[in-house]
């Protein structure tokens, strides 16, 4: 009985992510052109998310924006650190989120040193911590951050 409460549970939360507002105050196409002008050597945090989105989903892009505008100021003012999101329910979004074979709501880490790409799921993390522990998001998120601009 209890597995059967967690699925619908669980099934309860991918579908209401799939449920809320679109935010996209700079086209896929803008952000496209920016990313391919930025520097070879820098880490993006990408927020992919869906056509509606629920609360977990907001705190994550939220949560990641606020730790990167206040921890990593200086590194984003150089283009050394990067953050976008991804509407992967429009044409260019989906694009993308093929690329990286996303299929709802996911957070990534891109570390580019010298034209090659790493990947950094951070989707299972973002999703434990964001709805209800904000300081152990940002902390977590800080230290796979450090850890990447260490190497």
């Amino acid at each position: 009985m209890k597995k059967v409460v967690f699925l619908f549970a669980l099934l309860a939360i991918f579908v209401s992510c799939a449920k809320n507002e679109k935010n996209n105050s700079v086209s896929e196409k803008q952000k496209t052109a920016i990313a391919q002008s930025q520097k070879p050597n820098r880490i993006d945090v990408v927020c992919f998310y869906g056509k509606n989105r629920c609360i977990t989903c907001r705190h994550i892009e939220q949560y990641s924006k606020e730790l990167l505008q206040i921890t990593y100021k200086t590194q984003l003012q150089k283009g050394d650190i990067n953050f976008r999101t991804v509407d992967f329910s429009t044409k260019e979004g989906e694009a993308v989120a093929d690329k990286y074979q996303i299929t709802f709501t996911s957070l990534l880490i891109l570390k580019y040193t010298n034209g090659k790409e790493s990947v950094t799921d951070m989707t299972d993390f973002a999703f434990s911590t964001a709805k209800d522990q904000q300081q152990a998001f940002k902390a977590g998120m800080k230290q796979k951050i450090d850890s990447l601009l260490e190497k």
